[in-house]
């Protein structure tokens, strides 16, 4: 045979091959495949559409055997984790290198971290993210409301909303407004506290966002703050559960409109406590809540008239 036929081959999308192992289930025709679906070459009915592995990316005989390609994509980072790091005292196999070699991969690694940006924008955007990721791990938020803080950050980049404000502040106002989109109850003290940022900084810097991206932040109620005050504040579950439904039936009669959440369900807890007969103390529930005890006695004389 000539090495013209054996290497004469194509390597379209659209070359169909047919297929013999099946037959058509609605008439018993040709079935042809290609690199996008499997067809009926006679009735035209679409067998299969979907051509993606979803199984494991190693190959191995057993468990032992299995290495990952890499680590997956991630918008928490700047390059998307696929950037690479020279590694230190050993080698790939784990085995230590004479120390020539040790002082070559340092000036290397060196190099690396200077020529690791291609402009001061990159540079920026892994700063921000940086500070992103330390603030989720400090307010104990999930990964999916880290990813969605990551992506707020990349987009108030791109539509150079940075221009003039620091990056801690945005990055303090992207963590603020992924946890109001998901509806988590956090404040604003609770994030620029962590953030080392003053408050109205970060305000200013949501209010920005917001009115940029259009955030789909829903108004935070009184009653989403009631389990986390509770627990700050050990309550047992009788004063939680009478605080919410307070708050609930408040929020029905449209009491809470215009209020402060936190310092409206410190006052829930409060009256919860009194009828329950436990006298929790204006200063503690004001005090969880970052509220005055002004507020909290204010909103209590609110649900006495107002709420049964």
């Amino acid at each position: 045979m000539a090495t013209r036929d054996i290497y004469e081959s194509g390597f379209d999308e659209n070359v169909q091959t047919e297929s013999s192992a099946n037959q058509c289930p609605e008439c018993d025709g040709r079935v042809t495949t290609n690199a996008v679906e499997t067809v009926c070459e006679d009735c035209g009915l679409v067998i299969d559409e979907q051509r993606i592995d979803h199984g494991p990316e190693w190959r191995a005989y057993d468990d032992e055997e299995r290495e990952r390609t890499g680590a997956p994509l991630t918008a928490a980072r700047h390059d998307r984790g696929l950037s690479t790091e020279i590694g230190r005292g050993t080698d790939a196999k784990g085995n230590e290198i004479s120390g020539q070699k040790r002082r070559r991969l340092t000036r290397m690694r060196r190099e690396q971290t200077r020529g690791r940006w291609r402009s001061k924008a990159e540079r920026n955007l892994a700063h921000g993210l940086g500070e992103v990721r330390r603030l989720a791990s400090a307010l104990e938020l999930s990964d999916s409301v880290r990813d969605q803080a990551c992506q707020l950050f990349r987009s108030a980049q791109n539509e150079d909303l940075l221009r003039g404000r620091s990056i801690e502040a945005i990055a303090a106002a992207s963590v603020y407004g992924a946890c109001r989109c998901n509806g988590r109850s956090r404040l604003v003290d609770d994030v620029s506290e962590m953030a080392r940022v003053a408050e109205s900084r970060v305000t200013n810097a949501y209010k920005t966002l917001n009115e940029a991206l259009g955030l789909p932040a829903e108004p935070v109620s009184p009653s989403m703050f009631v389990p986390r005050l509770a627990s700050d504040l050990e309550c047992p579950d009788e004063i939680r559960q009478r605080a919410r439904a307070l708050a609930e039936e408040a929020e029905e009669r449209g009491v809470t409109t215009g209020v402060h959440p936190a310092g409206f369900a410190a006052a829930c807890l409060y009256k919860a406590g009194r009828e329950e007969g436990r006298w929790l103390t204006q200063s503690e529930a004001a005090d969880v809540a970052n509220a005055s005890r002004a507020t909290v006695r204010a909103h209590r004389d609110t649900l006495e008239e107002q709420v049964a």
